[in-house]
C-alpha cells in the first residue's frame, strides 16, 4: 500500500554535505506526517527530523545543520545534511504516519550515511 524508498546515502568527509531523499509510493501523501530517523551501531533509534503542515521538529543534535523539506507534487521528502560530523554516522530511515497516530507506521529500508574524520 505505502512504500518508502530512501536514496542519497554514502560516504562523506566530516564537514561535508549529503541530501537524502525519500520517495513515497501510494496515495494521499499529504495526509502523512513524514520523518527521518537514524540508528547508529549500539545506539537506540533517534528521531532526527519530522514535518507536517509546515511545522518541523529537529533533534538538538542536528539543529542548524539539517533541514527537512517536502515536495507534495513529487511525493518526496528530503533531508539536507550539512556540516556533517562523524557522530552523524548511522543508518537513516524515512518514516511516515497518519496524523492521527503517535507511532510511525511505515518505514523505508534505510540508507547508510558514513562520515569519516
Amino acid at each position: 500500500q505505502v512504500q518508502l524508498t530512501e536514496s542519497g546515502g554514502g560516504l562523506v568527509q566530516a564537514g561535508g554535505s549529503l541530501r537524502l531523499a525519500c520517495q513515497f509510493s501510494g496515495r494521499s501523501f499529504s495526509l502523512y506526517t513524514m520523518a527521518w530517523h537514524r540508528q547508529a551501531p549500539g545506539m537506540p533509534r533517534e528521531l532526527v527530523a519530522a514535518g507536517v503542515d509546515g511545522a518541523t521538529y529537529y533533534a538538538d543534535s542536528v539543529k542548524s545543520r539539517f533541514t527537512i523539506s517536502r515536495n507534495n507534487v513529487k511525493n518526496t521528502v528530503y533531508l539536507q545534511m550539512n556540516s556533517l560530523k562523524p557522530e552523524d554516522t548511522a543508518v537513516y530511515y524515512c518514516a511516515a504516519k497518519p496524523r492521527t497516530t503517535r507511532d510511525y507506521t511505515h518505514w523505508g529500508q534505510g540508507t547508510q550515511v558514513t562520515v569519516s574524520s
